[in-house]
């Protein structure tokens, strides 16, 4: 009687099963670490968490993506590792970090070869970039599924400047990455690498003197507390890359990876738009601040560049810069 109630308890319950009763992501739902350096309030942030309900949503409960910020589960350096490593399935940030692995990608922080934001959007959709996605994918496995628009980034310090020269001698944080090294170097200046969470410490104690970024970040990690000047140099137009790791894209099936690809893409947009929104909108509230904010000669900032650390010499293709600098 019992073996006969047990078996009528199986079939119906794969009865219920195969009439919907159940999800299929109830019996393999998989969880995903998604990491980046970020803090809550950046829209780098708020996309991804989106991103993550929408990718669950999509897969009918799947995918459980759970969105670790402000360095949570390491530096940049540790998180890009652990999508090799395993530790870590998704991430949000620079590709000047994939581009330790896959150099060709390091171009896009070459300075000023991007004219503004819009320049750098259509890169991502170039086809110049499509090679690098290829590439950068059949090196480590890694897919890069969106770019999201980072800012214009610009030199805080504690005294004002306007022109290359003035850089001369100064303290400058910038991430450990030789494009970032180009313009300081180039005007004189000594630049030091130092990890992204702990750059308010350094300003604060005076380790350093300056540091560089976009307006939203020195907002959003309230730089211009510890700094009195903000000089618009505009010296890279910086990006953000949603990437996968390979443990995880290549278990993905082809319709699983276009739902990954078509929400990232959408939480990029969303992202850009308030990125693009809020900058334009800090100037005039940096200066209701008290913050100086400054001009400066972009040409000799060019020219230095140009002169001093050439394409070439920084294991660039020129070819890679010209149809970059030729994207309308």
């Amino acid at each position: 009687m019992k073996r006969t109630l047990f078996l009528q308890s199986m079939l119906a319950t794969a009865a219920l099963a195969l009439a919907g009763g159940f999800s299929s992501a109830a019996f393999a739902q998989t969880k995903l670490k998604w990491a980046h350096v970020y803090e809550t309030s950046e829209p780098y942030h708020t996309e991804s968490v989106w991103a993550a309900e929408e990718i669950k949503k999509r897969t009918n409960g799947k995918f459980e993506i759970q969105v670790f910020p402000a360095s949570s589960l390491g530096k940049e350096t540790d998180i890009n590792q652990g999508m090799q490593l395993g530790t870590v399935d998704m991430i949000i940030s620079g590709p000047s970090f994939a581009a330790r692995s896959y150099p060709r990608l390091g171009i896009a922080y070459y300075p000023f070869i991007f004219r503004d934001g819009d320049h750098l959007l259509a890169y991502s959709k170039s086809d110049v970039f499509k090679e690098m996605i290829e590439g950068f994918r059949a090196k480590t496995g890694i897919q890069i599924l969106a770019y999201t628009y980072y800012g214009a980034r610009h030199t805080t310090a504690q005294a004002a400047f306007t022109n290359c020269a003035g850089m001369k001698g100064m303290k400058i944080r910038v991430p450990d990455v030789p494009a970032y090294r180009a313009t300081p170097e180039a005007c004189g200046a000594n630049p030091t690498p130092i990890a992204f969470a702990e750059v308010y410490l350094a300003l604060q104690n005076k380790t350093v003197d300056a540091q560089e970024n976009p307006l939203t970040t020195i907002e959003a990690k309230k730089f211009y507390e510890v700094q009195k000047h903000i000089m618009l140099t505009g010296h890279i137009v910086d990006g953000l890359t949603t990437q996968v790791a390979p443990h995880v894209w290549t278990k993905l099936s082809d319709a699983e990876k276009k739902i990954f690809t078509d929400v990232a893409l959408e939480a990029a947009a969303r992202a850009t738009a308030q990125i693009k929104k809020r900058e334009a909108e800090l100037v005039a509230e940096f200066k209701k601040k008290g913050l100086g904010v400054h001009e400066v000669d972009r040409k000799s900032f060019v020219d230095a560049v140009l002169k001093t650390k050439p394409v070439e010499s920084m294991g660039f293709d020129k070819k890679d810069y010209d149809r970059i600098v030729g994207i309308k």
